[in-house]
This record gives structure tokens, sequence and C-alpha cells, in this order.
């Protein structure tokens, strides 16, 4: 009843929704930074009661079963050794994992986390096409999917009894704990993930933060003892708990792939000694071998004495002489897959196959047979999906999740439903751009809301604050630089800015020469040599533009405005469990801002399709509006009213961050920490920014308004009117900017606030953060003795030589304190050098590819 306007509105604000909340898959294209927007389609995938009550006890009977088969085949082997389980199958995938035999976890379950691939076929039935037990991923985005259409269907969702998806995380939460090695009680539990560039990386940050679990990377890690524990701030700390989202081959460079820089060292002894319970266990990907799908009905009954609830595609293992003569028969009608997703081969549906292919495939299928399986083709049924022509018809696929609970399995009451994007595709995955569904499994009027899951019955757990991992530490302190320099960057090209808009076309004389100096100074605080202070310099006055226009759009160049923010932005990434939700409204409109300056076109809220990133190194004029909005002449917008505009933008996007991080973020190690990278970039900003402007005595017309510039840059402006009501003079600047404890833009300010940052870290640390003490001091001592009037003071060559020996030593000092703390505080990695190698493999994560 709403209409198909509507429906497409609605679905652009879904679109908003996802792209504030930061949630992207990602890509990786070309030398660009993988990051794909994630889609959603507004229509969800409505399941009936009854019908879900079928997959949900075929989802629990599968979960039991694979679980039954992981412990067999990491224990006993009597599957192998029956031969129910060919051995062939199993010790030919690279996924069967030899040096973890025997281990175990606590609990009644090795498998905790099991996803099923299911598809709806034209008869209504549901069939099983796949498992997944290496890192199962989905689930985050699901409670992604839902959070967002029932905002934007409110009153619809309301009015739908509609299984809640909450109670997944507290059964999560509770799986964790209740595998923590025996006689730990209060775990410490993290998220191992593959880093920002894994293509699941919003998932991996979003589970962090809805569990409250450390994010962290294998380089966080050590072992010391036998246990594996996390380098922190704080020093070591034991790990007892690893919800693992990297795959298993890559966990452990000393027992599995020795080329691997996403694992921990040792992992595997730590596993078989019991200090850590590894969730999915090591080797548990073994259960996706594809072979397997060809015995599931044998195993259900060997197994669990009854036949599978759920079905699976009928299969075919090329290594039994049957199936492979089926499969070689019916080539031309099946799907072939490889045995072992590790295997970097392709599923082929040979029914898109030339009689060549078809007869290279059997060329391969018969060279080693044992690597190849065949399945039956499977006609998916479709869901009606919202296009710009209507809503039209496309193939569903959808994953359920179970989590191990209460000695048996509990079923995440919805899933991840994936859509394929034409009504020809056969592959629907990620990767090929599927669209993404919430799925609405309806309560039947005898059910209820399932309220003990909405109640964690575990005790809290503390974390200790000194438990922040350093790489956190590190990435939060350069989060508060980059911020910082960003802001001041925006600052001073607007200044900059206003007075070209005054001046840029006057002749030589006193405005000319203020604006040259001002210039010159924006070179020397951005680092962004030779600019304006190089042989060029004189082409570069006469026409400043191009170089303005690198110094903000340039991400490649370091000290421009999107380098700091590109970098801000890749710090947030690895930060995603550290900081607050609603960072994310301002991080998305930073970026919407940020690729309006590098595209030249303002972002349309409206257009959800498409991923160009457009060209970085201009920005061409604008064509939005009637006869194109930035045509100079035509409405007066030309590009740089579009540029003064965005930079307008990325300051209040920054400003609000600021605010954000101010006043939402709890004032932990992680908060000083930043706190720290931000006074220690805004002390070299101001400082440097005085020091250049003032550096040499002009006449009295130029300094004045070179003094403007430079308080409208730090914004202190205002104050030194409303302080000194007078035009400003050196010695006023100086005093308050440099001087002036009151003034928050000031260095005395900073220095302040970087003294009370430091003082609270070293007060929460064993080592009292003593390897900042003398440089601290040395800064403290150098303001502290400063003589304002002496720096205003010129010499007989005209220039300010105790501010500029002033500036140099201070711009040392924090230079210097920021590596004591980097040295005392991060964690820096050698090299890794291998004593054998194996042919390097993607991002070592699992992803949703199939």
């Amino acid at each position: 009843s709403l209409g198909h306007a509507e429906l497409v509105r609605r679905r652009s604000e879904i679109q908003q929704l996802l792209e504030q909340d930061g949630v992207t898959y990602n890509v990786a294209d070309g030398d660009h930074r993988p990051n794909r927007p994630w889609r959603l389609d507004p229509v969800p995938l409505i399941v009936p009661g009854d019908e879900w009550h079928t997959i949900e006890q075929g989802s629990i009977q599968r979960a039991e079963l694979l679980n039954l088969v992981l412990a067999d085949l990491y224990g006993d082997r009597r599957l192998l050794r029956s031969g129910v389980i060919p051995p062939e199958m199993i010790l030919a995938d690279p996924q069967f994992l030899r040096s973890c035999d025997g281990i175990t976890i606590p609990g009644e379950k090795q498998l905790v986390l099991a996803a099923t691939d299911l598809a709806r076929v034209a008869d209504g039935r549901w069939l099983a096409i796949g498992q997944r037990t290496q890192a199962p991923s989905g689930a985050s985005y699901a409670l992604e999917n839902r959070r967002a259409v029932s905002r934007v269907f409110p009153q619809m969702f309301r009015d739908t009894s509609v299984h809640q998806l909450s109670p997944f995380i507290a059964a999560l939460r509770s799986a964790l704990i209740q595998a923590a090695p025996v006689g730990v009680d209060d775990p410490t539990i993290v998220v191992l993930s593959p880093g920002a560039l894994s293509e699941t990386a919003f998932e991996h940050a979003a589970i962090s933060a809805q569990l409250g679990f450390p994010l962290v990377q294998g380089a966080d890690f050590e072992l010391r003892g036998g246990a594996v524990g996390l380098r922190t701030v704080g020093g070591w700390v034991p790990v007892h708990v690893i919800l693992r989202r990297v795959d298993a081959t890559f966990s452990d460079p000393l027992s599995l792939r020795s080329d691997s820089t996403l694992g921990i060292p040792g992992l595997v002894a730590a596993c078989r000694a019991g200090t850590v319970s590894v969730v999915n266990t090591l080797g548990s990907g073994v259960l996706e071998n594809a072979g397997l799908g060809a015995l599931m009905h044998t195993l259900s009954t060997e197994l669990l004495g009854a036949d599978l609830i759920l079905e699976a595609v009928p299969t075919w293992w090329c290594g039994d002489d049957v199936g492979r003569s089926h499969v070689l028969a019916h080539l031309g009608e099946l799907m072939v897959r490889p045995l072992s997703r590790l295997t970097l081969q392709h599923s082929v549906d040979t029914s898109r196959l030339s009689a060549s292919g078809i007869d290279e495939l059997r060329r391969r299928i018969v060279a080693q047979p044992g690597q190849w399986v065949g399945q039956e083709r499977v006609d998916v049924a479709t869901v009606p999906v919202v296009t710009t022509s209507g809503l039209r018809p496309r193939r569903t696929v959808l994953r359920t999740f179970a989590i191990a609970h209460g000695g048996s399995y509990q079923v995440m009451p919805g899933g991840l439903a994936r859509t394929a994007t034409s009504t020809g595709d056969s592959l629907i995955t990620n990767r090929t751009g599927a669209i993404s569904k919430d799925t609405w499994v309806l309560r039947t009027n005898a059910e209820r809301v399932a309220e003990q899951y909405l109640i964690d019955p575990i005790q809290p757990q503390h974390t200790p604050a000194e438990a922040l991992p350093a790489r956190a530490a590190e990435h939060l302190f350069w989060l508060g630089r980059y911020a910082e320099r960003a802001e001041a960057t925006v600052r001073l090209v607007r200044a900059v800015n206003a007075r070209r808009d005054e001046f840029d076309n006057t002749p030589a004389g006193t405005a000319r020469s203020a604006l040259v100096a001002l210039l010159e100074v924006v070179t020397r605080v951005t680092g962004t040599f030779p600019g304006f202070v190089g042989d060029d310099a004189d082409g570069l006055f006469a026409d400043p533009s191009h170089e303005l226009t690198s110094l903000i759009v340039d991400d490649k160049r370091p000290g421009t405005i999107a380098h700091a923010i590109r970098h801000m932005f890749d710090a947030i990434d690895v930060l995603r469990d550290q900081l607050s939700v609603d960072t994310w409204l301002v991080v998305g409109s930073l970026q919407r801002e940020l690729d309006r300056l590098v595209d030249g076109t303002s972002s349309d809220p409206e257009d959800t399709g498409s991923d160009d990133a457009g060209s970085e190194d201009t920005i061409p004029v604008s064509s939005a509006g009637e006869g194109g909005a930035g045509a100079p002449g035509d409405d007066g917008r030309d590009r740089d009213a579009v540029t003064a505009s965005v930079l307008d933008s990325l300051l209040q996007g920054l400003l609000s961050l600021a605010g954000l991080a101010n006043e939402s973020m709890v004032r932990d190690q992680g908060w000083q920490f930043m706190e720290a990278g931000r006074r220690i970039e805004r002390a070299l900003q101001v400082t440097t920014l005085v020091g250049s402007a003032l550096a040499t005595n002009r006449s009295a017309p130029v300094e004045s308004l070179i003094l403007e510039s430079v308080l409208s840059a730090a914004e202190s402006v205002i104050t030194s009117r409303r302080r000194y009501r007078s035009r400003p003079a050196a010695s006023t600047t100086i005093e308050l900017l440099y001087s002036d404890r009151g003034n928050p833009r000031s260095l005395h300010f900073q220095i302040d606030r970087l003294a009370d940052s430091l003082g609270t870290l070293g007060a929460s640390r064993p080592d009292g953060f003593s390897g900042t003490v003398s440089w601290s001091e040395s800064i403290e001592n150098l303001i502290d003795n400063a003589d304002w009037l002496t720096l205003a003071q010129t010499d007989v060559a005209g220039q300010r030589t105790q501010l500029t020996e002033f500036t140099i030593a201070m711009r040392h000092g924090l230079l210097a304190l920021s590596d004591a703390i980097a040295a005392q505080s991060f964690t820096r990695i050698q090299p890794q050098l291998a004593v054998a190698t194996t042919p390097s493999s993607a991002t070592g994560t699992s992803g949703m590819s199939s």
C-alpha cells in the first residue's frame, strides 16, 4: 500500500542509516582502499512461524551432527577408521589441521558457533546448501539490518509479531564465558580480527562492541610461560578465551602457516596446554568440506539415529567411483565445487560452460578426482526486491546461526538473507554485490518472547582499565593528532582564503604583501614543502589556487587536509569497538564532505548504487542543479565557492567529532591517550603558526593583517578584540596564543592539559610513565621560563630571533615527548623471518563468499 515511490524513498533512507552507522563490506579494488557500502533491500524476507520451526530444528540438528563429527575427527577418528567418512576426503583437505589433534575446549560442545546456508526451492522446501564453521560471518550484519528496517518501518514492525534478534548476543557472550579454561572464573575474552582491511571488518568491530570484549589483532599478543596474553599499556595481561575471526591456518605462524602475519605465535601450544580456548576451535573449518555434503544423511543415521530434518542438496564426491561416474556423466547439468575452500578454486556452473570448457573440467576432475564435488543445481525460489522499475523477483538464500547453549544449540530467530542483484544471477555472494534483506520470523499465537534469553545469566565481568591493547592506545593517540591536525589546517586555509577574497586581485602593496606572507605560513605550518617557499613560489603567488587545492584534496601528500582525514578514518576503522555509535553519524558526514571535495560534486543520498570513488587530484566544477550550478557565471557557485562550503562542513564535522570525544567517551586510559595526542598536535600547530607568522617583523599595516589572520586561524580573534581593545600587536598575540592559561587555544593551555593526561596515565601504570617525565618537565620549564615581551622583540635585521629559537625548542620537545610516549606504550613489532614459506592468500579471514 505504500506504493513504489515511497518504497524507493525508504530504501534511500535505509541506505543513509547504514552509511551513518559505517556499515561496510570490504572488497579489494586495485590500489584503492577496499570499502563497499552495505546494501539492504527494504522488503523483508518473511518466514511463517511453523515454517521457521522446521528450519530451527533442522539447524540445531545439523549443528549437533557437525559437533560430533568435529570431536571425532580430532579425537578417536572412528568415522575415518570405519570408512563412514573416507580418510582421503579429510586428509586431503588443508583445513584439517594435524597439529591440532587432541585439542579440546571446556564445555559440552567443541563447535560453539555454526551457520547453515539454506535455499528455498519451488515446492516450498528449504534445502541446506552448505555450512560455515571456520568463523561464520553475517550475524552482526543481520542485527544491523534489523536495526535499520525497524527504524524506517517502525509502525509496521511494531504491529507485526516478529521474533527479536537481541538474545543472540547474550547467548554468544554466555557461550564464550563458559568456554574459559578450567579454574578461570573471571576470564579475559577478546575478539581476534585480521584488521581493518578484512572483508568483514565491520562485523568484527560490531560484535566486539556488542559483546563488550576488546577487538585485537595477532600483533597485540605475546606468549609467556605457555600462555598467550595481550601487550597492553599497563603490561602483559593473560587472555583466556579468543573469539576467532581469522582463518585457522593463519592463526599461528609457528605451528601452521609460517608466512602469516595475522596470527599469534605459540597459539596452538597454548591451546594444547589448556591456558586458552579458541572459539571456534582451530581446525573446525574442515567441517566446511564440500564432500561431507554427500555424507550428511549417512552421518545423521550413524551418529544421531535419525533422518535429516533439513535435506541436503544432492551431492556426489568424485573421489568415490560411483560419485565420479555420475558427475562426469552429467557435466553440463551440475554445479562442480572444489573439495576445500582453501584450494582457491571457484565453483563452476557447468550449464554455462562451452563444450571445450566441459572437456577441460573433465580432464581436471580425472586428474584429481578427490578434489572435486558435484552438486545438483538448485532452482532457488525468488522473493520481491525493490528496484527503480518496481518490485521484481530475485533469487534469495538464507544463512542461519546456531550457538552452543544449555547442552544443545540456540538458533538466532532470523538470519542473514542475501539476494541476487539481477534475475539471471546464479551466484549470490557478498563479493559479487548481493543485496541483503532483514529476515522476519513470525511468532505464532502460542509463542512468546524468550525473556530468559534477554537476561545474561552470567555474572558481569570487569575488565581492568590497564587492559587497553597497546595497538588500540596507539591508534587513539594518532586519532587525536590527526583530528586536531585536520581541524587546524582547515582553519588556516579558511583564514587564508578569506584574505584571498579580499586582496587576491590587488596590485603590489600592503594587502598583497600580507597575502604572500600568509601563503608562506601555510607551507611552513603544514610542512608541504616546497610549496609557497620553493623556487616556483613566484608563479604560485600569481595563482595560488592549484597549490591550495592540493593542500585540501591530495590525500597522498602529508600535511594536507585530505591526508589527515584519511589517516583519521584509518584509525577510526581500527577503533570501532572503542568509540560511541554516534561517532558514525559524524564520520559518515565527514566522509561525504571529503568525497565531495575530491569529486567536486555533492553527495546524493538517493543514489545508493554507485561505488565510484572519483578523482583524487582535482575539484571538477559541480554539475548539480539546472544549467550546472558549478559553472562560473551561472549562479556564482564556482569551484572556490564549492571548496569554501565543503571546508565549512568539514570543520563542522571535526568539531562534532571533538565534542563527541569530550562529552561521550569515558575518561579511561584510551581517552587519555587520545587527549594527549590532541594536545600535542594543537601545541605543535599553534607554536608553528605563531613562530612562522611573526619570525620576521614587517610594516605595521602588513603585520596587522597577518596577525588578524593568525588569530582567526587560532580561533582567538574575538578574544583578542575583547581583551586588548586595540588592533592586534605581536606582543599581545604571543601572550594570548602562547602564555594565556585561560585560552583553550593557547600553548600554555595545551601543556597544562597534556600534563594532566600524562599524570593520569602515570598514576595507573606500574612504571609511572617514567619515560615521558624528562621531556614533559623540559617542556614545562621552557614555557614557564619564557619572557613573552622578549619574544616579541626584533633584532637589528628585523628578525624575532628569540621567538624562532623558542619555536624550534618547543617543537623539538613536543616531538620528542610524542616519541617517548610511543616508545613506552605502543607496540613495535619486528619483521617476521619465516624459516619456510607458502604462497600467501588473501586476507586470512572468513568472509561470506558463498
